[in-house]
């Protein structure tokens, strides 16, 4: 009887082991810090322990800094396809508005488009599930005086869109930044806030996108 019991033990382990999900992050420097101490991929790991839900879940980072969305779609196969995630939140955007008017190598719209069209068709074809992430923010003026706002809405309106016509989850973190700094950078400030460069997030805004997709992950 005892031999019976530990082998159904074992065999539950084994099967809740196989239902772990795996969940990787893909993106930029954001994500690639956000793999670090303090950094949203961190904090997530942390809320689940708390939550006693290790054994639904592991997370990893695929970020590599100044990747584009091209950059996403060329290593896909070998950083994210190859080790066989449940689910993929896709976190890009930035660079592809950053860098047009840093060093003339961002991604045009329609190109923008057509290559995050085609990481979700790889992604759905392997019956992947995707959870979508509009860019935060480049400055955090309240006053849309940050030199690229109007590039930063109209690409987290095409990220909204592909999101819609593909029937996928969004975390809508330039939704989410800009209602927070109204709140909250009552001095207008252009980092600091939730941003430590304008860019990168400093604890606090590491800690926003933690909860943001954490709420998200648990859902799905």
């Amino acid at each position: 009887m005892r031999y019976l019991i530990l082998s159904a033990v074992v065999l539950l382990t084994a099967f809740m082991a196989q239902k772990k999900k795996k969940v990787i992050f893909f993106g930029d420097s954001i994500t690639q810090q956000g793999a670090e101490t303090g950094g949203y991929i961190t904090l997530i790991d942390s809320m689940c322990k708390v939550e006693n839900k290790t054994a639904q879940y592991e997370f990893a980072g695929a970020g590599i800094g100044g990747n584009k969305v091209y950059d996403l779609y060329l290593r896909m196969d070998d950083d994210v396809l190859a080790k066989n995630p449940d689910i993929v939140v896709i976190y890009i955007g930035v660079n592809d508005v950053w860098h047009k008017t840093s060093f003339g190598t961002g991604t045009d719209p329609d190109k923008f488009e057509k290559f995050y069209d085609a990481i979700i068709k790889k992604l759905k074809d392997k019956n992947i599930s995707v959870i979508l992430c509009t860019p935060a923010v480049i400055g955090e003026k309240t006053d849309f005086s940050n030199q690229q706002d109007g590039d930063m809405n109209k690409y987290s309106s095409i990220v909204r869109g592909i999101a819609q016509k593909n029937n996928l989850s969004l975390v809508d973190l330039r939704q989410k930044f800009l209602d927070y700094n109204k709140q909250n950078n009552t001095g207008n400030k252009e980092q600091g806030i939730l941003t430590r460069d304008r860019v990168h997030l400093n604890a606090k805004g590491n800690q926003l996108v933690a909860d943001e997709m954490w709420n998200l992950i648990k859902k799905m």
